[in-house]
């Protein structure tokens, strides 16, 4: 899930008396961070009128109002289908945006739930993921304008063109003078220069497999991972953060997701559960065996060639993705041995 245009964090208490003036929510009592995105900021909100989720969009590339405005019409339009989402409070004046300092808000209701990673859930649980993820894009197909989007049979925009390996070679050699340059030297930096010259020498070898153009596009989460899902109990309560709502590949998401949500710490996806969501998802969304395998390959192409985790470490000094980064690059290399029973299990 690439972010690189995401600034490092920075300290911005909300305005809440001149926020919450906006709406009928009370008055504040408490007000906590919520920490696990990587986009936004996130407040957890108690009022003498109860619980909300207060979200500061702050990322440059998402925070425009009226972008925000047409996230807020989706969700709402998705909950009217009864898709699992929480679409924001209106304030006095039926705006869902506050702009407030320059910055803008949006309050909405708590969702009591929490986050499930694909080896949390059964093999059914994992086909109720992927039947949930076509449903939204085929839900999304209904509610969203038509003249903003391109048909979902058109091929993708000239903006999905696969990575160009030339440049991706200029930013390993770049990193590893990073890594090089790096002091006192620790176990990332070790790790980072084995994945480098590892990655450096399989993209040699795969060269000549950078794919076309991308397939069929359409309205999409575009963020669609573990910590964008609730869950209570047992069933999704809530799918939360559609900052990046936009009009992209649609097959591509779905194996996007699959790749976060079934990875193993070790850097295996775990198949089984990988063809229960692929199939529920195939179905649900109206896609094709051909539309997966063809995502596969531009999927496998895009880890190939990113380095968004070690570019947030050495060019940011933002370490907050450091976590990922060992199951993350260790996927690239399973995912090139194993590619033919990969585009099995999504596309068979």
């Amino acid at each position: 899930m690439p972010r690189s245009s995401v600034p490092p964090p920075v300290s911005h208490a909300p305005p809440l008396g001149a926020l919450l003036r906006r709406y009928s929510a009370g008055s504040a009592l408490t007000c906590d961070p919520v920490d696990q995105g990587l986009l936004n900021r996130g407040y957890r909100l108690c009022t003498t009128r109860g619980r909300y989720f207060l979200k500061h969009h702050f990322d440059p590339e998402t925070a425009a109002p009226e972008a925000i405005a047409r996230q807020h019409r989706a969700t709402q339009r998705l909950a009217d289908l009864g898709v699992p989402v929480a679409p924001p409070l209106p304030a006095h004046d039926g705006r869902t945006v506050a702009v407030v300092g320059g910055h803008a808000y949006a309050l909405h209701p708590w969702i009591d739930g929490r986050h499930r990673h694909g080896a949390q859930l059964s093999t059914a649980q994992c086909g109720r993921l992927g039947a949930l993820l076509g449903v939204v894009h085929a839900s999304l197909e209904r509610v969203m304008p038509t003249g903003r989007a391109a048909p979902a049979h058109r091929a993708a925009p000239a903006s999905s063109l696969a990575a160009d390996p030339e440049v991706t070679f200029t930013v390993i050699d770049d990193l590893l003078a990073r890594v090089r340059r790096h002091r006192p030297a620790d176990s990332f930096d070790e790790l980072a220069r084995h994945r480098l010259l590892e990655r450096r020498t399989l993209l040699e070898q795969h060269v000549a497999r950078r794919p076309p153009h991308g397939g069929p596009v359409g309205w999409v989460h575009g963020d669609f991972h573990p910590f964008n899902l609730l869950y209570r109990g047992d069933a999704p309560a809530a799918i939360v953060d559609w900052d990046r709502l936009g009009v992209k590949p649609r097959a591509e998401e779905a194996v996007r997701a699959a790749a976060i949500f079934f990875v193993r710490p070790a850097g295996a996806l775990d198949l089984p559960k990988v063809r229960a969501y692929a199939r529920a998802y195939r179905r649900t969304a109206g896609a094709t065996p051909s539309e997966l395998a063809a995502a596969v390959h531009r999927v496998w192409w895009e880890r190939l060639n990113d380095f968004w985790m070690l570019r947030w470490h050495y060019e940011r000094g933002d370490t907050r993705a450091d976590p990922q980064f060992p199951a993350a690059s260790a996927l690239v290399v399973w995912w090139t041995r194993e590619y033919d029973a990969v585009c099995d299990a999504f596309a068979g």
